[in-house]
């Protein structure tokens, strides 16, 4: 018997899509930015620092977030990750090509049940 996995990988630019959704409500550090996608999951989504960090700093590359030095609820530095102009559109967009691709999906999954 196959032992089915706890995890599964994401599409590509999912990962991109819940960072900005996540940043679009408020800024904050890596980790509060991890924990709180894997609290809105229900932890079903649990993302790992070796996929969040480099992900980040492509983001901050491409011009979608920004960050600054701030303080952490335990006072200790942390760098907050904004969104930016750039990521605002950018999240619009990636929104919008989801839902096509979902609704695509469902279509395909609801023909198969007939």
């Amino acid at each position: 018997m196959v032992k089915k996995p706890e995890f599964r990988d994401l599409f590509p630019g999912a990962l991109e899509l819940m960072i900005l959704k996540t940043l679009s409500r408020k800024p904050m550090h890596g980790y509060a930015l991890a924990q709180r996608i894997k609290e809105t999951s229900d932890d079903l989504l649990q993302i790992e620092e070796g996929s969040l960090y480099p992900a980040l700093q492509r983001m901050l590359k491409t011009g979608w977030l920004i960050s600054e030095m701030g303080l952490s609820a335990k006072n200790r530095p942390v760098r907050i990750f904004k969104l930016t102009q750039a990521g605002r559109k950018h999240l619009e967009q990636e929104i919008s090509s989801v839902e096509q691709m979902f609704a695509g999906i469902s279509r395909v999954l609801a023909l198969a049940r007939q």
